[in-house]
């Protein structure tokens, strides 16, 4: 096996199985994640020195949970300050250990651990970060920057919230249904923010990040299993539904990206707009009005190109308006400018962007890029090369910036 196929192998063993096994051996620890982290960490490490030489073992995860367990015994023996911990996460590692190494799929207690990270006794500031990190992997630099906070203080928060989960003594599983409304919340803006992360990185699947995506799908459809009844997670369902349904169309043949309103709708997959839209009907039952069924009702709207030929843009500013007494969420407001640039002109759409809070938009990329198409629409060239100068800067997908280099090239008339 080639090396860049023995490293592919360890990023999907990370990428799929890191977080059931966290959950799995913390729930059995003592709600010791921080340990269970580090002895992981340690054996992925190990992954990486030795199987490129000693070949990829029949059971990755067996191998991974048989090294962590070592590594503690190894820890332990330089050190009695967490002897009685050790312990506890030994006799973890040793019952994770044999659940891997049986037939059958390994266990998968996501889910619970998500409910762990959204306890009451968890800093809400805290609860959805913490939630990306243990649950979905997703590096604590990547978390600072979605919650526009540097990574130190990030890093402080999480190492205080898996503290809290330690000393708390917080029981790793789905709490009953009474306590669910207060965790709700916080698990769907988990769930949300994991599938935009691997959403908005089209290079991101072969870099580690793109399984995001389809993991926050499925959790979103774990949630909607366990509350069918929940109109915010089927809102939520429904949104990521139809955003997936145009996962093909993103990129023409030649790999270049294609923004939305530019779509061939004939790559679009009927099958997911039809269940998202059969979600949206059922949650529209409850009487009730969220974040993410007016985040998926807009979606709806999108979707409606498909049989119309035409984008209802006054429906969507109407949503926009409404989603913004919900959130005050950057995305939304940008997404409400854009709708007010097709309804009422880029103007309209340059005055609402200069009302958002400034110092927060300095290294948001999606603002930029609008910004920059907004400043060429009313012949601002200069204006427009610097901001899309600054779009181009701030974004991961080589795809999408290349798509903002030729926006820009056209600003001068090129082509």
């Amino acid at each position: 096996m080639l090396q860049r196929d023995i490293h592919a192998v360890i990023e999907q063993a990370a990428r799929h199985s890191y977080a059931q096994l966290l959950s799995f051996v913390a729930a059995r620890a003592d709600g010791d994640v921080m340990g269970a982290e580090d002895a992981l960490g340690e054996a992925f490490l190990a992954a990486l020195r030795q199987w490129p030489d000693e070949g990829v073992p029949a059971k990755p995860e067996a191998w991974l949970l048989a090294t962590a367990r070592r590594r503690l015994v190894d820890s332990q023996r330089r050190s009695v300050v967490r002897f009685r911990a050790m312990n506890d996460l030994q006799q973890a590692f040793a019952t994770a250990e044999a659940a891997a190494d049986a037939d059958g799929e390994f266990p998968d207690e996501r889910l619970g651990l998500l409910f762990v990270c959204a306890h009451p006794a968890i800093d809400p500031a805290a609860r959805t970060p913490l939630m990306l990190q243990t649950v979905l992997g997703i590096e604590s630099k990547r978390i600072a920057s979605a919650f526009l906070t540097s990574p130190a203080s990030m890093s402080q928060r999480l190492v205080r919230a898996k503290t809290k989960i330690h000393e708390a003594g917080i029981p790793f599983s789905v709490p009953p249904r009474d306590e669910w409304p207060d965790r709700v919340g916080f698990v769907l803006d988990a769930i949300y923010t994991a599938f935009s992360t691997g959403w908005e990185n089209a290079h991101s699947e072969a870099s580690g990040t793109g399984g995001l995506a389809k993991e926050a799908l499925w959790l979103a459809q774990v949630l909607v299993h366990l509350l069918p009844d929940e109109p915010e997670a089927l809102g939520l369902l429904a949104l990521l539904l139809h955003c997936q349904a145009r996962r093909s169309a993103r990129h023409d043949a030649a790999g270049r990206y294609v923004p939305l309103p530019e779509q061939d709708t004939a790559r679009w997959d009927k099958a997911l707009m039809e269940q998202a839209e059969a979600l949206l009907t059922t949650a529209a039952r409850s009487g009730t009005t969220g974040r993410f069924q007016l985040e998926a009702a807009i979606q709806s709207v999108h979707a409606q190109r498909a049989q119309t030929g035409a984008t209802h843009w006054e429906a969507i500013a109407l949503l926009y308006e409404a989603l913004i007494q919900h959130t005050p969420a950057l995305g939304a407001q940008i997404g409400r400018a854009v709708a007010l640039a097709h309804t009422r002109g880029p103007s309209w759409c340059l005055d609402a962007l200069d009302a958002m809070p400034q110092s927060l938009l300095k290294n948001h990329q999606p603002y930029w890029a609008t910004r920059a198409q907004l400043l060429a629409d009313l012949r601002r060239p200069a204006e427009a090369h610097a901001a899309y100068a600054q779009a181009i800067g701030l974004c991961d997908d080589p795809a999408i910036r290349q798509f903002l280099a030729e926006r820009s090239r056209r600003v001068d008339g090129g082509p």
